[in-house]
């Protein structure tokens, strides 16, 4: 039976990171998370150190936030208390979603039941999906208002997914992809969109007719690119690599939020199952080509790319932005797509660079940390 959704308020939102826990010799993926843990369990701080997966990825996750200031704080004291522990272990932590060196055949279950449960099933698809992605929860009011909210979201997947890129590199190759990681998640056969409908009711006829085929056992064994939580009552964003730095994650988060308002407020769109005809092409053209991608309107049939895409979207949800105090966030966002320096950019100019995938990899472990200046 589908859990009842929680109401919640309005437009908070939750910041989840996948983080990659490297060795200092040649930056491949380390088994250290539950060393990490261990390290941090005494530690105070709002929101939570998780395990993820396997024993080179941890997670951090927000508390209910107001918006970007909040979001900001809170990852930035996370990755703090993270890099502390890592330190003392002697090993590193990094954003990217992929990490360039591990072997999918090497990766392992951190033995909870769920991951245990996850690798039979799936055997090596669910080996391949150690990748890192931000996750973003916006809370909603009502379970109606959270599907239509999803629907509305889905339109501006290839925006979240180009801001956020990057994963240009899978095992020692450049993959001519600016954002590699979702080729991993489109094998599972539950990933992709969710199912158009927009009542509640619909919704939970449809997962019990799933539940009875035991194909699925909860929510989360779909890996839709964005999904109802009804336990947080929240809608979760799911398509975007694990930003280089938590100020861009914070940044990212909030242009979700700020957009979530103006959607479900001055309701712009007109839903339509017509609309997914071209999601995942405009799909691909993110993950493909970034900011650079073109994307087509399904509405008007009109293609443009991403970049002038986002930047028009940011003038649209300005007010509402000031309202719930995104305006730094979405100045940040402003700034970097006018540059048009994404993270896969910048980690390939540093692979240019130094002709080095460690020597990019260690750089990713200090900009995380919070260096500034390149080497």
């Amino acid at each position: 039976m589908l859990q009842p959704f929680a109401s919640s308020e309005p437009f908070t939102i939750g910041v989840e990171l996948e983080v990659q826990v490297v060795n200092t010799h040649d930056y491949n993926l380390t088994k250290a998370t539950t060393e990490l843990l261990n390290r941090v369990k005494e530690e105070t701080f709002a929101g939570a150190i998780n395990p993820e997966t396997t024993e080179g990825m941890i997670e951090l996750s927000t508390g209910i936030c107001k918006g970007f200031d909040q979001a900001r704080s809170e990852l930035q004291v996370l990755r703090d208390t993270l890099v502390k522990a890592a330190d003392f272990l002697n090993v590193g932590v990094c954003g990217g979603g992929t990490n360039f060196f591990q072997n999918w055949f090497d990766q392992r279950s951190d033995g909870r039941e769920r991951s245990e449960y996850l690798m039979g099933l799936y055997g090596a698809l669910y080996q391949q999906f150690t990748i890192f992605g931000q996750h973003v929860h916006i809370g909603c009011s009502d379970p109606d208002s959270a599907l239509v909210l999803l629907h509305s979201l889905s339109r501006y997947v290839p925006h979240f997914i180009a801001l956020a890129a990057s994963s240009p590199f899978v095992q020692g190759s450049d993959t001519q992809f600016q954002c590699a990681r979702l080729n991993s998640v489109a094998p599972f056969p539950l990933s992709g969109q969710a199912p158009f409908m927009t009542s509640w009711s619909a919704f939970e006829e449809y997962f019990e007719r799933m539940t009875n085929t035991g194909l699925v056992k909860s929510l989360k064994d779909f890996y839709w690119d964005i999904r109802p939580s009804p336990g947080y009552g929240t809608v979760e964003v799911r398509v975007m690599d694990t930003p280089l730095r938590v100020e861009w994650a914070a940044a990212i988060a909030a242009y979700i939020q700020a957009l979530a308002r103006y959607l479900l407020l001055d309701k712009p769109i007109r839903l339509s199952e017509r609309d997914y005809e071209v999601y995942r092409t405009n799909r691909f053209m993110a993950c493909r080509f970034g900011l650079d991608g073109t994307c087509v309107n399904p509405e008007t049939g009109q293609s443009g790319t991403i970049r002038a895409e986002i930047l028009a979207t940011l003038d649209a949800i300005a007010s509402h932005a000031k309202v719930i105090g995104a305006e730094e966030g979405l100045d940040i966002v402003r700034r970097t797509v006018t540059s048009g320096l994404s993270d896969a950019m910048w980690l390939r100019r540093i692979y240019g660079t130094h002709d080095s995938l460690h020597e990019v990899v260690r750089q990713q472990c200090r900009v995380w940390r919070g260096a500034q200046a390149l080497e």
